[in-house]
């Protein structure tokens, strides 16, 4: 299993911290932020400041903020950044203001099916060479529309039309490609999606023409919906598991200590466990064998608030 970096995500504003910061453009927030993650082991540090719990950000409050935003964490620390932003002229922006001969290269997250100009940020990824993040859930159809996929093979599907597109149109090599094939919130996920992002990240590591291809996923979302103590593990074991796939990066909290469990370590077994029920079987739907995957994580819950009270 190769190693997981970390993709820190604490400047976000969905974090007390990060509002503050934004608030306040509150730069020496911002840094510190930077150097805690750092401090945690994270390889890349996400920059998103799209919006707030107390409402939206406009791109205008974005795009004049930006230039003073990223040298300020390049200035505390030569860890790349991930800008993190549907935006294309967000991208432009922060490229614009990233001093390359600081850091390594950033990664641009994120293109997809479903993404306004891209031809825009195609342009810009040709111009800068940083790493892709690639959303994959979505799939583009013949008509310009897209949709969520529904299967491994639509995830398959979805990364080879990018990755022939960024070599193509930005002669981007496959070790600069990351694939995000989807992680839903484990407590909810009635339709198969964790199993078909691991299904589809196996599918695509098995094929030579995609080698050296990064897979991440946003780590955050599977635990959501279980209670807060309770969460470190569920996203350690998901890890456990989606390494064995191919998974290899992962935009997390670094203060959760997001590495895989100590083989042998029986959260494991019981999330593969529940996983495994959520599979469709002996003529059984997918709506089914999905309600029986969220009371297998429904039980692992329930012990674990015993094990609490004992």
């Amino acid at each position: 299993m190769k190693e997981i970096r970390i993709i820190g995500d604490l400047i976000n504003s969905a974090y007390g911290r990060a509002r503050k910061a934004w608030r306040n453009r509150d730069l020496e927030g911002y840094q510190k932020l930077a150097l805690s993650q750092v401090d945690w082991g994270s390889k890349f540090l996400d920059v998103n400041i799209d919006r707030t719990k107390s409402g939206d950000v406009s791109l205008e409050e974005m795009l004049e903020f930006l230039p003073e935003l990223i040298p300020a964490l390049q200035e505390v620390t030569n860890v790349p950044l991930c800008f993190d932003n549907p935006s294309p002229d967000f991208q432009q922006t922060a490229l614009e203001s990233y001093d390359f001969g600081k850091s390594d290269v950033p990664i641009i997250n994120s293109i997809a099916a479903s993404r306004q100009q891209l031809d825009r940020f195609l342009e810009l990824i040709n111009e800068y060479k940083p790493y892709v993040l690639v959303i994959v859930s979505e799939i583009l159809l013949p008509n310009g529309d897209s949709r969520q996929c529904e299967s491994p093979q639509d995830v398959y599907n979805a990364s080879r039309y990018f990755v022939d597109l960024l070599r193509e149109k930005a002669d981007i090599p496959n070790d600069k490609i990351i694939l995000d094939p989807g992680l839903p919130p484990v407590s909810a996920d009635t339709q198969g999606i964790v199993n078909m992002g691991l299904d589809a990240m196996k599918m695509i590591s098995s094929e030579k023409d995609f080698e050296g291809i990064h897979f991440s996923v946003g780590l955050s979302n599977f635990s959501w919906g279980t209670p807060k103590h309770m969460r470190s593990d569920f996203e350690r074991a998901y890890l456990s598991i989606a390494g064995e796939y191919g998974l290899d990066m992962a935009i997390a909290n670094p203060e959760h200590n997001p590495i895989p469990l100590e083989k042998g370590n029986p959260m494991i077994d019981k999330l593969r466990n529940a996983l495994e029920q959520g599979r469709p079987r002996d003529g059984m739907s997918q709506e089914e064998t999905g309600y029986m995957q969220a009371e297998a994580i429904l039980a692992i819950v329930s012990e674990g608030d015993e094990d609490d009270d004992f």
